[in-house]
């Protein structure tokens, strides 16, 4: 951890790629999940180079709410925490197939969770508390869809607009179920809204990316000046042909990913309750097939998000497999 940032990859003893808004909020949400299974608190008094894990992250929860060097900060009038372009987990680059500059979802779930873990374990310097309510309370004015709508995906704006100031998206993304799994979405009737909006996502094994639907505001992929795309049906089903014109644009705006897909069942579970389970489980069989082919016993990267679904990418992914 260095000044709110943890490294998006590591090479050897190179740890400088550090362009990343989840990484840093992962962090909080593996630490919390090693504690709650192994009732193992002390671990959060553990050294880490001269700092108590609680302390790490302590510091880098104040440092995203500062600012960080990389331009990860939180708004100070809301709370929400605004990511660069290309921060999140679709960062797929040169071209920018899926600019999400602003305000993803997915982050603010991970922030929520992160600072709602901060206050339960009493780490000092913030009233962390405070800061999850404001996240919340901002979450359902801001990206609430209505009846049947599920939350937008993306707050979109240039470094320097406020939350309130941002231009709402309309996509219908997977990123929303993170709301729901990660305790920010609390309200069962919200939380119903938010998995049956991403129905439309699931297909065997995984979620597309972007739902096969028009879009009010335009989602333009170019290429050397180039259109590639219609930007109000950006959905891409096939990821295959060339890199840069083909499968980079395909490889957000509607194929499939395979460590989304538990999250789904997951989701269904806290929308519904213990009853759900069954239905749970059905969903994660799907997954059988799917590791019964190419492979095998593993999970592929990604597959088509048109049928018949065919995998690509890695055949065998860490981000699927641990999922």
């Amino acid at each position: 951890e260095k000044g709110g940032s943890l490294p998006n990859m590591i090479h050897g003893a190179d740890v400088g790629n550090r362009d990343t808004s989840d990484a840093p909020l992962w962090l909080s949400v593996a630490v919390d999940d090693y504690r709650r299974v192994s009732g193992r608190d002390d671990i959060l008094d553990d050294d880490c180079g001269g700092r108590s894990l609680r302390r790490v992250l302590a510091d880098l929860a104040q440092a995203i709410w500062r600012g960080t060097e990389h331009g990860v900060r939180a708004d100070p009038e809301t709370g929400l925490v605004f990511s660069p372009a290309h921060f999140t987990w679709m960062d797929t680059n040169h071209p920018a197939a899926t600019p999400r500059e602003g305000f993803p979802i997915e982050i603010q779930a991970l922030w929520y969770k992160s600072l709602r873990l901060l206050d339960e374990i009493g780490a000092p310097g913030a009233p962390w508390g405070d800061w999850a309510s404001r996240v919340r309370a901002a979450v359902i004015e801001f990206y609430a869809r209505g009846a049947g709508g599920g939350l937008c995906d993306c707050l979109h704006g240039a470094p320097g607009i406020g939350a309130r100031r941002a231009e709402v998206d309309d996509a219908c993304r997977p990123n929303q179920l993170l709301a729901v799994t990660l305790g920010l979405i609390d309200d069962r009737r919200r939380a119903r809204q938010v998995v049956e909006a991403c129905g439309p996502l699931l297909v065997p094994g995984g979620l597309r990316s972007l739902a096969d639907a028009a879009v009010t505001r335009p989602l333009a992929v170019r290429h050397r000046g180039k259109l590639l795309n219609d930007p109000q049906r950006p959905y891409w089903g096939r990821y295959e042909g060339d890199e840069d014109t083909r499968r980079k644009p395909a490889y957000h705006n509607g194929t499939a990913w395979t460590w989304l897909y538990p999250s789904y069942a997951e989701a269904v579970v806290c929308a519904w309750g213990a009853s759900a389970r069954p239905a749970a489980r059905g969903l994660l069989e799907a997954m059988v097939p799917v590791m019964e082919a190419c492979c095998l016993g593993q999970i592929p990267e990604i597959v088509d998000g048109d049928a018949p679904h065919a995998q690509r990418g890695c055949s065998a992914q860490a981000w699927g497999v641990s999922e």
